[in-house]
């Protein structure tokens, strides 16, 4: 915590630091006379209020919920033990402390590096021999030792220390705040009972539990709320063709190594990049559709996810990504914004020339921008920009053949949600 405490602090710095800059560089009057002065007043005003701001959120969080322990947001209304409620405002990122739950993770993901290593070594012609099974075994004992660890004395000794060197006059604040961080972890909780008992809650409740879209905090919600917003989002945008409960999946998978297939045959692809893009049956899961509460926003909207890093196309979009991606962001690197800062550094740089009074800033919107992307007019943009570069090919593959695996990633998105299949 005093780590990410001293990183948050230097970032905040930073960040202020920057802010001041462009105060202080802010221009007087721009080329054609006029007075500068009063956006720069409005500017610094801005940044005064959002200081405040931020200042008084994080005095609430400290002296409301702990230091900056996050909330969480009970719109299904259940009843929470203090337990239950203390381990939710954890948040999404924590994960308790289950030796068996490690030990069995540990195992699995041995087995993985082992045969991804063993894959290499054959790709190479090589037996991997006994080095691959001692450096597993070694690497099992050194992840055993580390997990087995107290890490909980070292910690506050840790802190111990940091402390006495940069606050001597505040010994007895210390030593009152340290003694309690000491005797909290030597009360065990057990978290996989609390867990257990959460779920079985939760289950009963009918309810659904998320991390919000923005403040990525618990929220619990109704399922008749999701399954509400849900038939209103399919419905408004018109995208999706459910399929019933037919699973498109193997279909999909013969049709996606056909297709691959088809193009190594008419030599549009390589065979090594056959290789690459050809799937496997147990490689493979269909996507699917989730949603996260914008519990920010008058009425709970839902933001849809689909998930699908293991769809069946994953690997052509990849590949077709790594290919595209520069050239895009070569294009697109004078109308792009990466983030606040760099927009007010933008704005800066064109008020010198364009601010005046009566200058109007407007911001636009996309509803719905994942879905409202149209497919054909989606991979002819994508021609238009290869046309206008004049390649006849990206790497080692033709345009020709981007349009084509394009065409069929845009056009093969399926998923599931709630027990049905969906084409998009």
């Amino acid at each position: 915590m005093g780590l990410y405490m001293q990183s948050l602090g230097r970032e905040h710095e930073l960040l202020t630091n920057e802010i001041k800059r462009i105060i202080d560089g802010f221009p007087n009057e721009n080329d054609d006379g006029f007075d500068a002065e009063a956006g720069c007043a409005a500017f610094k005003q801005y940044h005064e209020l959002r200081e405040k701001r931020f200042n008084l959120e994080t005095d609430q969080s400290i002296t409301r919920r702990g230091f900056l322990a996050p909330a969480i947001i009970n719109q299904a209304n259940i009843k929470l033990t203090e337990q239950e409620h203390q381990l939710l405002r954890l948040g999404p990122r924590f994960i308790f402390d289950d030796p068996k739950t490690a030990s069995r993770r540990r195992t699995t993901e041995l087995a993985t590096l082992k045969r991804k290593i063993e894959t290499r070594f054959f790709e190479k012609k090589v037996s991997p021999g006994r080095p691959v099974e001692q450096f597993i075994a070694e690497l099992d004992v050194l992840l055993q030792n580390l997990h087995n660890i107290p890490t909980t004395k070292k910690r506050i000794q840790f802190n111990k220390t940091q402390t006495n060197k940069s606050f001597d006059n505040l010994s007895s604040i210390i030593q009152s705040s340290q003694s309690q961080n000491i005797i909290r972890p030597r009360k065990k909780k057990n978290y996989g009972r609390i867990v257990k008992r959460l779920k079985y809650k939760i289950h009963l409740a009918n309810t659904i539990l998320r991390k919000t879209d923005k403040s990525k905090v618990f929220h619990l919600g109704k399922v008749e709320h999701y399954q509400k917003k849900s038939e209103e989002y399919m419905d408004n945008t018109k995208a999706y063709q459910c399929l019933g409960a037919i699973d498109p999946l193997p279909d999909l998978i013969q049709r996606t190594n056909k297709y691959l297939l088809d193009l190594r045959l008419a030599k549009w692809i390589t065979q090594k990049q056959y290789e690459l893009l050809s799937i496997k049956p147990n490689e493979v899961e269909l996507a699917h559709l989730y949603y996260l509460p914008k519990a920010h926003k008058l009425g709970t909207p839902l933001r849809p996810i689909i998930s699908g890093l293991k769809h069946p196309t994953m690997k052509i979009s990849k590949f077709l990504d790594d290919l595209l991606r520069p050239l895009f962001d070569q294009m697109a690197l004078d109308s792009t914004v990466t983030s606040g800062f760099d927009l007010v550094k933008q704005l800066q740089q064109w008020s010198r020339n364009n601010f005046r009074q009566d200058t109007l800033f407007c911001t636009i919107d996309v509803t719905d921008l994942y879905t409202m992307v149209p497919q054909i007019e989606g991979v002819l943009s994508l021609k238009k920009m290869l046309d206008q570069l004049k390649l006849k090919q990206v790497g080692k593959l033709k345009v020709e053949t981007i349009i084509r695996l394009s065409r069929f990633v845009m056009t093969n998105n399926y998923f599931s949600y709630n027990g049905q299949f969906y084409h998009q």
